[in-house]
């Protein structure tokens, strides 16, 4: 007769498997995404896997540096923006998800850029993808000045964002709205 001691049979508590770990890098992600949106991306680490509930060993196996959780949220932000062109978006509702994602990871694409170039070129390519599917249809809709290209809407993002870097939290979303107008684009924040 087994004993308390022997648990010759582990719990699924005790080892929860792969599935632990799934549950674990969403945590974790959801946790960056606002930790980093309350205190940009040199918050500590420590202070994401306590959010998420795990502890940083659990951070560190998912994410072995700083850059590749940045990265995680970057790319989690883009499968959201081409989730939302799918589901039948307009330009200007994506443009307002790029910017919601640009003023809640204020310095986010300046730490990518720096270390990982090719990557961040990669996702810039596919939110430019996303765009270029509406362009056309928001042209003739007037929801963009006539004779703008995509590659004028991707300038407009990084002007945006650019100009967020250098604005408290609480302004950034007026901050932005305002750049759009500038730019004679009325984009629909969510």
């Amino acid at each position: 007769m087994p004993t308390a001691r022997s648990n010759p049979r582990p719990s699924a508590r005790s080892n929860p498997g792969p599935a632990a770990a799934a549950r674990n890098r969403a945590a974790l992600l959801e946790a960056a995404h606002a930790v980093f949106a309350e205190s940009g991306t040199a918050a500590p680490l420590s202070s994401i896997a306590r959010r998420a509930g795990v502890g940083q060993g659990s951070l560190y196996r998912h994410f072995p540096d700083r850059v590749a959780l940045v990265a995680a949220v970057v790319e989690e932000n883009v499968d959201a923006l081409e989730a939302a062109s799918t589901a039948g978006a307009t330009l200007p509702e994506l443009l307002g998800h790029v910017t919601r994602h640009a003023i809640e990871s204020v310095g986010v694409v300046d730490l990518l850029v720096e270390d990982r170039p090719g990557r961040m070129l990669e996702l810039r390519d596919r939110v430019a993808a996303v765009l270029a599917a509406h362009h056309e249809a928001a042209l003739a809709a007037g929801q963009v000045p006539a004779g703008t290209a995509v590659e004028d809407l991707m300038l407009g993002v990084e002007l945006v964002a650019g100009a967020l870097t250098r604005r408290p939290a609480a302004d950034r979303a007026e901050t932005a709205a305002r750049a759009w107008r500038l730019l004679g684009i009325e984009v629909a924040l969510p």
